[in-house]
C-alpha cells in the first residue's frame, strides 16, 4: 500500500514530509574525520555518506536493494510536428527494455539495480497541451499513484527515468513553466531535431506555457506535463515518506520534478541528480533545482542511464565509508 494519497494537486503543499536524521547525518561526518585519508579529499563521496546517512537514520548507511523505474508515456503535442518520430517508436522502446536490449538494461545489470519498466496508456496520448491542458487534475493524479505504486518500500535508493516520444518538449514546456526565460532556452535536439524543428518546438512551448499562465505551479504538472512526468513526481513523493533516497536521472526525468521546486521546493531534498545530460537545457536546469549532477559523460539517452551509472558512484562512497580503516584501527598517526 502506498503512503501517497492525493484527492487534489494541492494536497502536495500539505504532506507531512519526513526529514534527514541530523544526529546521523553528524556521526557519518565524525566517522569521515576519522577515516584513513585527509578530510575532505574523497570530495563528494564524503558528502554523499553524510547524505545517505541522514536519510537512513544511520551513521553507516548502506545500498543492498536499489531499484530502478523507467516510466513511459505518449504526448499529444507531437501533433505539432515536435519530433521526427512516431509514437509507436514508445511502445517498440519498452518492449526493447522487457527483453533486455536497452542500455538501461545494461547498466542496471552491472550496477545491481532491479528495473521496472511501467507503460502509461501508450495508446492514449495526453492531450495537446498548446491547444488545453495535457491532462486533468484526476488524470494527472491517477498517474501519480501509479508512480508511488511502483516504489519498493523496502529498498534502500531509488533510481528514476523515462521513456517516450515527444517529452524532450514537454519537458522544456515545464522547465520554461516553472522556471521562465524564453523557449530557445529550454528546447534541445531530443532525438534529433534539426534547427527548424528547434524554432518549432520553441515556439510550441511558448504558446503552451502563455496559454497555462494562469495555472499555479504544481497545476503546471496536469497543464504541461504528461503521465510519465507526474509517476515520476508521484514516485519521488513516495520515496520522501518512506525515507528513500532518489537519484534523478538527466533532462527530462529532473524537468519532471520541476514543478514541485516551484512549488515547494524542500520536497525535494532527498533527491540527487544522476548526471548532467547534454540536452541543451540541463545545466540551467540543475542551477534552477540547486543540484550539482554527479557524471558528466555527454549522455542524452535518457532511460534513466545515467542515473544508472551513478548509483555505482553512490555504491563506491558508501564502500570507503564503511570500509575504510580510521586511523586508530589502522595504527596511522592522525593530524
Amino acid at each position: 500500500m502506498t503512503k501517497l494519497a492525493l484527492s487534489a494537486l494541492a494536497d502536495v503543499l500539505t504532506l507531512d514530509l519526513p526529514v534527514p536524521v541530523a544526529a546521523a547525518a553528524e556521526s557519518a561526518r565524525q566517522r569521515q574525520m576519522e577515516l584513513t585519508k585527509p578530510p575532505g579529499s574523497l570530495g563528494r563521496l564524503e558528502e554523499l555518506a553524510e547524505f545517505m546517512a541522514g536519510w537512513q537514520g544511520t551513521g553507516r548507511p548502506q545500498v543492498t536493494r536499489a531499484q530502478a523505474l523507467v516510466f513511459a508515456g505518449n504526448h499529444g503535442v507531437c501533433a505539432q510536428g515536435v519530433n521526427p518520430f512516431p509514437q509507436e517508436v514508445t511502445a517498440q522502446m519498452v518492449a526493447n527494455f522487457e527483453a533486455g536490449g536497452a542500455a538501461i538494461n545494461q547498466l542496471c545489470r552491472e550496477a545491481g539495480a532491479d528495473l521496472s519498466v511501467i507503460a502509461l496508456d501508450l495508446d492514449h496520448p495526453t492531450a495537446d497541451f498548446s491547444e488545453g491542458p495535457a491532462m486533468g487534475e484526476a488524470e494527472c493524479i491517477a498517474a501519480m499513484l501509479r508512480g508511488a505504486a511502483a516504489v519498493d518500500p523496502d529498498a534502500d535508493v531509488l533510481l528514476l527515468g523515462e521513456m517516450g516520444i515527444g517529452n524532450s518538449t514537454v519537458a522544456a514546456a515545464q522547465c520554461l513553466g516553472a522556471f521562465g526565460g524564453s523557449g530557445a532556452d529550454w528546447v534541445g535536439r531530443g532525438t534529433g531535431a534539426d534547427a527548424d524543428r528547434l524554432t518549432l518546438k520553441a515556439r510550441v512551448i511558448e504558446r503552451a506555457v502563455e496559454l497555462h499562465a494562469e495555472v499555479d505551479a504544481i497545476g503546471k504538472l496536469a497543464a504541461l506535463g504528461g503521465r510519465e512526468q507526474a509517476a515520476i513526481c508521484g514516485a519521488v513523493l513516495e520515496a520522501r515518506l518512506r525515507r528513500i533516497p532518489v537519484m534523478l536521472d538527466g533532462f527530462i526525468c529532473s524537468a519532471a520534478v520541476a514543478p514541485l521546486m516551484a512549488a515547494r521546493p524542500e520536497t525535494l531534498d532527498h533527491c540527487l541528480i544522476g548526471h548532467r545530460s547534454a540536452e541543451a537545457g540541463h545545466g540551467k536546469l540543475t542551477e534552477a533545482l540547486n543540484r550539482a549532477p554527479l557524471l558528466d559523460l555527454g549522455m542524452a539517452l535518457g532511460e534513466g542511464t545515467g542515473a544508472a551509472l551513478a548509483l555505482q558512484v553512490l555504491k563506491g562512497a558508501l564502500a570507503c565509508h564503511n570500509g575504510m580503516a580510521t586511523f586508530a584501527e589502522a595504527g596511522v598517526s592522525g593530524a
